[in-house]
Order: C-alpha cells, then sequence, then structure tokens
C-alpha cells in the first residue's frame, strides 16, 4: 500500500483523484491534505478524517513525513512549477494535475530534477481513460477505417460568461482543454511535424487571454489531427471525428464520467460512467468485399482511477509511467508554441 497526500482540496481534488482512489484501498491510503483553506468542504473532511487521513495547512507537514510514497499537486495552475520544485528537491514523487506548467522550459528542469533524485514525476492525464478515447483507440486498432487521414477531436461548452480577461498563457483554455486533447493525440501518434494555430479571445473583445482554439497537427503520410476547443459553442460538435482510407468513425457525446461525476454519482456506484446504446459511436466502411457496411461500435468503460493503477505499477512494480518524459515534453513544446506570438501562425518542429 502507498501513502499519499494532496496539496489542495478543492474541486478536482474531490471530484477527480479521492473519489478513484477510495475505490482502490489495497493500493493507496490518503495520509494527509494539505490546503490554505481546510474547513470549505466540512463533510469531506470528516470522512476522511475517520480513515486517518492529517490535514493542515503548512506545506512543511508532507516535506517532513517521511512515510509518504507520492504526493498529488492540485493547486492552482500558476503555482504548479514552484510546488512541484519544492516537493522534487525534499526527495518526494509527485503527480500533477493538468495543466502542467506553463513552459517546456520549466517541464524540462523538473523532468531532470526528478532523474538526477530518481524520483517519480508525471502529469495527471486522466483522459487517456476516457470512455471515448479507449473507444477510438480500438476502433484505430482494428483497422476499420483503414490509414488514418483525418481526425477531430473536439471539447466544446456554452460558457458565455466565464470569460477570463487576463493572466499567463496556463491560464487559458488552450493549456487547460489543450493539455488533454494534445496529450491524447501525441500519445497516439507521437509529436507532429508542424502545427498550425488559431487561439482566439472570443467571449469578451477586451481580453489578453485566449478562451477558443483550433489547433491542426500535420503528421507524416498526408494525416492531420485537429484538436478543437470553444466556450461558446451550444449545439456541439462529434467529440471524435475520423476518417481513413476505408472508412469512417463519429462519436458524438463525451465519457459519461464527466457528467456523472458533476451530479454526484460515483466511482462503484451503479452504472456509473456506462455509456447508453444510444451514445455509442458508428464506424461506416467498406470490408475486403467493398460491401458497405454500418456499425455501432460500444463504448469502452472508462476509469480515471486507473492513472492511479498506472502509478502502483511504476512504483511498486518498475513499470514504465503512463505517460513518457518524451510525450510530457512534446505536449509541453506544443502547448508553449500555440500561446507564443501573433495568432494564426505556423511552427515547425521537425527542424
Amino acid at each position: 500500500m502507498l501513502n499519499i497526500a494532496y496539496v489542495g482540496f478543492g474541486k478536482s481534488t474531490n471530484r477527480y483523484h479521492i473519489p478513484y482512489v477510495r475505490q482502490r484501498p489495497d493500493k493507496f491510503h490518503i495520509s494527509r491534505v494539505v490546503a490554505p483553506h481546510i474547513d470549505k468542504r466540512p463533510e469531506e473532511r470528516a470522512a476522511l478524517e475517520k480513515t486517518g487521513t492529517i490535514f493542515s495547512t503548512d506545506i512543511q507537514d508532507i516535506i517532513t513525513d517521511k512515510t509518504l510514497d507520492l504526493v498529488i499537486i492540485v493547486t492552482p495552475a500558476p503555482t504548479h512549477f514552484s510546488v512541484a520544485r519544492q516537493l522534487l528537491l525534499a526527495g518526494k514523487n509527485i503527480l500533477v494535475d493538468k495543466p502542467l506548467v506553463a513552459t517546456a522550459q520549466e517541464a524540462s528542469e523538473l523532468v531532470d530534477l526528478a532523474n538526477q533524485k530518481g524520483l517519480f514525476f508525471m502529469p495527471f492525464q486522466n483522459r487517456r481513460f476516457d470512455s471515448d478515447f479507449l473507444t477510438l483507440k480500438h476502433v484505430l486498432n482494428a483497422g476499420y477505417v483503414g490509414r488514418p487521414v483525418e481526425l477531430e477531436l473536439h471539447m466544446d461548452h456554452y460558457r458565455p460568461n466565464d470569460a477570463k480577461l487576463t493572466g499567463s498563457p496556463i491560464e487559458t483554455t488552450w493549456f487547460d482543454h489543450g493539455a488533454h486533447l494534445v496529450d491524447q493525440i501525441v500519445s497516439l501518434f507521437g509529436a507532429p511535424q508542424t502545427v498550425a494555430y488559431d487561439l482566439r479571445s472570443t467571449r469578451d473583445l477586451s481580453a489578453t487571454l485566449s478562451d477558443q482554439f483550433e489547433v491542426n497537427l500535420f503528421y507524416p503520410d498526408a494525416f492531420k489531427a485537429t484538436v478543437q476547443s470553444s466556450e461558446t459553442i451550444v449545439n456541439h460538435y462529434p467529440k471524435w471525428i475520423l476518417h481513413g482510407t476505408k472508412g469512417s468513425y463519429i462519436k458524438h457525446n463525451i465519457d459519461q464520467q464527466e457528467y456523472d461525476l458533476k451530479t454526484g454519482i460515483m466511482p462503484g456506484d451503479s452504472g456509473f460512467g456506462q455509456d447508453a446504446p444510444q451514445d455509442y459511436g458508428k464506424v461506416t466502411y467498406y470490408n475486403q468485399n467493398n460491401d458497405r457496411l454500418e456499425k455501432f461500435i460500444p463504448s469502452i468503460q472508462g476509469d480515471y482511477g486507473s492513472v492511479y493503477d498506472a502509478i502502483f505499477e511504476t512504483l511498486v512494480n518498475k513499470q514504465p509511467k503512463l505517460v513518457s518524459d518524451n510525450q510530457l515534453l512534446t505536449t509541453m513544446r506544443i502547448l508553449e508554441a500555440g500561446a507564443t506570438g501573433a495568432n494564426p501562425h505556423i511552427v515547425n518542429f521537425d527542424r
């Protein structure tokens, strides 16, 4: 069993982390929680204290605790680099919520520091275990569409009044949503040759922070992947649109985990995270006899807690990390390049 601690006790900690960890009592024990305001969630705090979790407001309590095997950083994004560096220097294995840090240089510094000290360091890429992403991987691996030619990945919302007007690039929609979407593409296809960026502020024209992006990643063999997100779309695009030399696959809705967590349905509850049949994606393809076929693909069950399973395998059984250092740095270089310079613009990564 691994003893873990959280820095931060807000919505993300209590929605995307702790409910999944509590489903794995044979692997993890939440030993400590450190946050500046630990009394805002009295029910959640009381439930954890019953299992032996110690709450405090001083990160030194984590730094001096020699029994901890892993610390998870779930603080505001602009603080990630300084907190992560402090904990790595203190000899702690760490998992950092997204977006990881603000620049590729910061990411590289933390990777080097972790490797020098023989420590675990990784971003929390839970959306590698989105149901829709796992199913998309199955469609690709099964060869339904042949050689992929074009892939679109969307994350759309309608939040017209939530615009953040000023701040640093790490606080943009591009770093927030893009951190996940780019990682999904990089995990499938590796580093792109060229990336075309279109980042814009659409909700408030006076804003200096973008809230919408369309980014095209170009690969060899005439393949292009597009990641797109907007906060002003009432009728959402399909989540995935995949076209290949033999067929197409379209999946409209997002992972049901997201909906369930927001409504208080938790991991372990009956039906949690399960797609209804009407939400299955559909593949249309030509078989070897040149017959045109249509098929609904049952959604593979997603589980964000699988990130923690992967971490357990790395720390206990010395398996490779779920997100490699190379993937981490590739994603950070793509994110940083999008926030640098005027938009739209194109960046070549193979030079």
